[in-house]
């Protein structure tokens, strides 16, 4: 058995824990669209909301002088009207929420990662993007049991060293049934038990350090499955009130790769679950002290999209340039984000009549069964995707999924220690193919981010605190015109000191 003296040792300089507080305030009732996303899902849509949050956590620690590590963290907060309202009965608040608890078990360059965990986007700015498509930082972690490549690993070593991969496969739980169940109006439909298979795999071709080039790719697919449906509805009628999904091991093995078909198919099998996916590309020329990288990231929904059958006419297209080192402006970022073609605006199965399939109308982050690409009423993926919480109409799904947008990020620094971020996103939405505005709606919105190190102050320097003022904004009338500021101070720092 380790002695307290010893499990002290192994955690010294390791072990860091986070206090942090957050006070938000808007106008018009809603929080403006950039001090909820890409928080993963902390913030409130609420006109006053916060939190207070306190976390610990570990990095990959090294085990003696094995190849074994092991990592951990655990993320407690206590919020102040963080739901929006429930369509059944009023508001509805959490006085206790697990954001994070997790354990990492490392093996040379192998993890095994077992439990809820903020995970950050791959191959954008997570600072300053809108977010990527499908395993975004908008929506509170799935708990998941994955295995995982997480770093890059040159597999042929120094033979090779311009080849390197990572990658992950897991399995989780959707958290947000009994949720679900509270918000949704009457006869709407909801999943309780929903599982969700995720895997990812990325590769890196090049080497900075001999050739300036860089290019990385990577495939991001997951898949909702199991679980309850209630209230369920499809093209061919109703299910009565409930409806149980497959789950057992010919499920977990379907979704792998795509296979199986749900009970509403009928005639015209597809898959088990909801698919979604994206196809991920990055170029970065790196100079001695600046570089720039061009992205793209196409999103799909099943197979219709995931290849060249229809053309890839939808996407995001961005790039990111890293200034050398300056008073001003350190990072910018550009993106142009379409989502208007989703395979076409028709859909036909194929029959002994007219044998032609058309799998057009791919009705992004939506469903015929599962909620959608959606956490607690947050897309997991892009937020520009305006999240089924923004509706407050009692149902969780997107109501406008096609639309265009641009969006400018940029950070820099005013004075030492002085941070500040710039966001700024036009959309122009269109509904859905099924549901279409009868005129274009418009969102503009907006965001204006200070930043303060305390550790630069002489007299606070080790005590590890910063503090942040935001200011945000909406127009349009896809959002709203919102107003709202949000307050953060943090304290960080060593749980265990020499």
């Amino acid at each position: 058995m380790i002695g307290a003296s010893a499990q002290t040792a192994l955690w010294q300089d390791s072990l860091r824990y986070r206090v942090e507080t957050v006070a938000t305030a808007a106008t018009k009732g809603v929080a403006p669209l950039w001090l909820v996303s890409n928080r993963h899902g902390l913030s409130s849509l609420h006109d006053a909301s916060g939190y207070l949050r306190l976390g610990l956590e570990s990095g990959a620690l090294a085990l003696g002088s094995s190849d074994w590590r092991v990592g951990c963290g655990a993320d407690v907060v206590v919020p102040i009207n963080y739901y929006t309202q429930s369509a059944t009965t009023g508001k509805q608040r959490s006085h206790f929420l697990i954001q994070q608890l997790y354990a990492d078990i490392d093996y040379k360059q192998f993890r095994l990662s077992v439990g809820a965990k903020e995970r950050p986007m791959q191959l954008k700015h997570n600072a300053l993007s809108s977010g990527s498509q499908t395993f975004g930082i908008n929506a509170r972690p799935v708990p998941l049991v994955s295995i995982e490549i997480p770093e890059y690993w040159q597999i042929a070593g120094d033979a090779i060293p311009w080849l390197a991969v990572k990658a992950r496969f897991g399995y989780g739980l959707m958290m947000d049934g009994d949720w679900q169940s509270r918000y949704v109006m009457k006869d709407e439909r909801y999943a309780k038990g929903a599982m969700l298979h995720t895997k990812a795999g990325y590769v890196r071709l090049g080497d900075a350090e001999s050739f300036p080039l860089v290019f990385e790719g990577g495939l991001e697919m997951a898949t909702q499955f199991g679980g309850t449906i209630y209230n369920p509805w499809s093209r061919i009628g109703r299910f009565g009130d409930k409806l149980e999904m497959g789950s057992d091991i010919k499920d977990f093995i379907h979704v792998i790769a795509g296979m199986g078909e749900d009970e509403t198919d009928g005639n015209y099998l597809n898959a088990a679950g909801n698919t979604v996916g994206s196809w991920l590309f990055s170029l970065k020329y790196q100079a001695k002290d600046w570089a720039v990288r061009a992205y793209y990231d196409h999103y799909f929904e099943d197979h219709s999209m995931m290849f060249f059958q229809y053309g890839w006419l939808d996407g995001m297209v961005g790039i990111e340039l890293s200034l050398p080192r300056n008073k001003w402006l350190k990072s910018f970022v550009y993106e142009y984000l379409r989502t208007t073609y989703q395979g076409g605006p028709v859909y036909h199965d194929h029959t002994a009549q007219i044998r032609d399939q058309i799998s057009g109308c791919d009705n992004y982050y939506n469903h015929n069964l599962y909620p959608g690409w959606q956490h607690w009423g947050q897309a997991i993926g892009n937020p520009l995707y305006t999240s089924p919480l923004y509706y407050s109409d009692g149902k969780i799904s997107f109501n406008s999924n096609r639309f265009t947008a641009h969006h400018v990020g940029l950070e820099g620094q005013l004075a030492r220690g002085l941070d500040y971020r710039l966001m700024l996103s036009y959309a122009e939405h269109l509904g859905t193919y099924g549901s279409p505005y009868l005129n274009r709606k418009y969102a503009t919105s907006g965001l204006c981010e200070l930043a303060y190190d305390f550790s630069h102050a002489a007299k606070l320097r080790e005590t590890g605190l910063s503090a942040s003022l935001a200011f945000a904004f909406d127009e349009g009338q896809q959002l709203g015109c919102n107003r709202g500021v949000m307050l953060t101070l943090s304290k960080r720092g060593l749980f265990f000191r020499k």
